[in-house]
């Protein structure tokens, strides 16, 4: 962690100065506001928390609740949003508290005895090792709390306006607020985050303000979604579950562990919780009438114990105590649009969709707060970069272009897996059907499969070879490497935060003499993305985090004779930033890792780390004008 670069800092460093709109932030909503996000679930909290990195846009958080959400319906967390976790500064925090999934354990009926189960394989959680981090169950109302102390100590102290209902919008087009929302007061309750307070005499006013955009991230039923004439459209599969957090006592030996159980009574998909104690249970509650009409969700507690008790015969569960529980029918939907551009009166967004407002699925993938939190990200600075001025309105076209299709995969991967999950014993085509599944198709799950194609953020392949571990549109796969400066060894990506800043990977060639070119140029040339997208008055590096890393051992990297781009000024008094300069970890060396070619390469990483372009380091002339179909000239 850097700080000290404005000058000692013997606080909280994580609390960044104020700045902007976070300089005597208004308690009450203001009538003009830049961006109004519906809902502080998972994928607005995010979209807020990035926005407070961006301290000249006014962003407001309304919620109907009258204060934080205190259990939360989803809890896995794949190792995709624990590398996001990182990016916002918490991830070691919260895999303290979490619990951490190591293997799945798979349970069938006993060939010599049906009507029992037995443990019929065991496979580890990440086999491929595709992510440094782990797979984590922790409650989303925690994820939402670290989301929101994050938007708080950012520079533009975001937060909560709690008690506010979404009724309605119209997106008028006029004027450079062209969208009037609604609200209602439904609570008498006023302020914001821990500054909030119970009033009576407002309770069901309403209350109109002017947005320049709004983010719809309130959920399946989404008014937001209704005002803008969005629906989801998709698929029953006529199968019911009832789930439940509980806190029993058993003689199942592998309650500790993630399970995936199929006998002859139905199947369970039984997933420890954090502190040890709490486990949920996904209970199999099989196939509904199509003329049901919901009936099956009143499905009582005490039948969904005994279904449960059955499936998992011989062995017995006593439920000491239940936190939580309901009864749900999966259901596959996708909307029809992820913004109201197609309706708005100058045909662009004003109006965005995220989160389960977008996509419904059954919970036992573990996807949907994880999708939504890379809705939040994706949306999140890509406003923050079209109302600072950095680019162009046509950035934000590219949120919907990006996130419609991997929902659209999502769905698709949830049908498959909520299909296997309701299968019958009898049904599979040999009894590893469900593990072999699981195994082959990890990665998508954890978040990895997801690759953007659009082409005004993602270049064209031409260069690929030249770093073949860092597939374009996919995420920055970290490595470790050694920081030169102070020996330590450090996840290269690690470094990336969520500041909202562009990364540019300079990887050396043997020499270096290649790097030294390329570094002078971005240094002097006046077409180098330094000179034209840098604000006159920031620091060099604040838009793009420029790093080198170099092929040999640290000992072998002479700071003196670095460039200075590797060595910026920081602050107010020009501090030097010694973290710019990395070299090879002698065991685990990020060249042969990841394919760089020995006569170096540039990786670009937008700042949702997904790899964005590469580039030879002599190609600097299209690195140029590649950035320049993102960003807007600031000098």
């Amino acid at each position: 962690m850097q700080f000290h670069h404005h000058g000692y800092v013997s606080t909280d460093p994580r609390i960044l100065p104020a700045a902007g709109v976070g300089v005597d932030r208004p308690a009450d909503l203001p009538e003009q506001i830049d961006v109004l996000i519906v809902g502080s679930g998972p994928a607005g909290i995010v979209t807020a928390a990035q926005l407070a990195q961006f301290p000249n846009v006014v962003t407001r958080v309304v919620e109907r609740r009258e204060g934080r959400l205190v259990l939360g319906q989803a809890d896995g967390i794949q190792a995709r949003s624990v590398e996001t976790f990182q990016a916002f500064g918490f991830a070691r925090q919260i895999m303290e508290e979490a619990y951490q999934i190591t293997e799945t354990d798979f349970w069938s009926p006993d060939p010599e005895n049906p009507a029992e189960i037995v443990r019929s394989s065991v496979t580890p959680d990440d086999p491929k090792g595709i992510s440094e981090f782990p797979h984590l169950i922790v409650n989303q109302a925690r994820v939402i709390d670290y989301f929101a102390e994050y938007a708080r100590r950012a520079p533009a102290r975001g937060d909560i306006d709690y008690g506010y209902e979404f009724v309605d919008l119209e997106v008028t087009g006029e004027g450079e607020y062209p969208v009037s929302v609604t609200l209602r007061k439904i609570s008498g309750f006023t302020g914001a985050g821990i500054n909030a307070a119970k009033v009576n005499d407002d309770e069901g006013q309403a209350v109109t303000v002017r947005a320049k955009y709004v983010v719809g991230a309130d959920g399946a039923r989404s008014s937001v979604r209704r005002s803008i004439g969005g629906s989801l459209a998709g698929s029953s599969s006529l199968h019911a579950w009832g789930v439940m957090d509980v806190l029993a006592t058993t003689d199942f030996p592998d309650y500790r562990k993630k399970c995936i159980i199929h006998s002859a009574a139905g199947s369970i998909l039984h997933i420890p919780r954090e502190g040890s104690h709490l486990v949920r249970i996904y209970v199999d509650l099989g196939e509904t009438d199509e003329h049901d009409a919901g009936q099956v969700r009143g499905t009582s507690l005490d039948e969904i114990i005994a279904r449960a008790n059955a499936i998992l015969h011989p062995y017995t569960l006593d439920v000491r105590d239940v936190p939580w529980h309901s009864v749900y029918e999966v259901a596959h939907r996708l909307t029809d649009r992820f913004d109201d551009a197609a309706t708005s009166p100058d045909g662009k967004g004003r109006v965005f969709l995220m989160g389960d407002a977008c996509h419904t699925h059954s919970a036992k993938a573990g996807q949907g707060m994880n999708v939504s939190m890379q809705d939040g990200w994706n949306l999140g600075w890509k406003l923050g970069y079209v109302l600072e001025g950095r680019s162009p309105e046509s950035l934000l076209k590219t949120y919907s272009d990006e996130r419609w299709v991997t929902s659209k995969n999502l769905i698709d991967f949830d049908h498959q897996w909520s299909t296997l999950m309701a299968k019958k014993p009898e049904e599979f085509a040999s009894p590893d059907e469900v593990a072999e599944f699981y195994v082959q198709t990890a990665e998508f799950p954890a978040g990895f499969m997801t690759q953007y194609t659009n082409p005004m953020l993602i270049g064209t392949d031409a260069h690929q070879e030249l770093a073949s571990g860092f597939t374009l549109g996919k995420r920055f796969k970290s490595v470790l490497t050694t920081r030169v400066s102070d020996a330590v060894d450090v996840h290269l990506g690690h470094h990336h935060r969520a500041d909202g800043r562009f990364r540019i990977y300079a990887f050396a060639d043997a020499e270096g003499e290649r790097l030294d070119a390329w570094a002078r140029w971005m240094l002097e040339d006046a077409e180098s993305p330094l000179a034209r997208f840098t604000p006159a008055d920031g620091d060099i590096d604040a838009v793009f985090d420029v790093k080198a890393v170099f092929q040999q051992h640290h000992h072998d990297v002479d700071i003196a004779r670095v460039s200075r781009l590797f060595l910026p000024a920081s602050g107010p008094y020009g501090l030097t930033d010694y973290e710019k300069i990395y070299a090879a970890h002698p065991s685990d060396d990020i060249f042969e890792a990841r394919g760089i070619s020995r006569e170096g390469a540039v990786v670009v990483v937008r700042p949702d780390q997904y790899v964005s372009a590469i580039f030879p380091l002599t190609a600097t002339s299209d690195l140029g004008t590649y950035l320049s179909g993102i960003f807007l000239p600031q000098r």
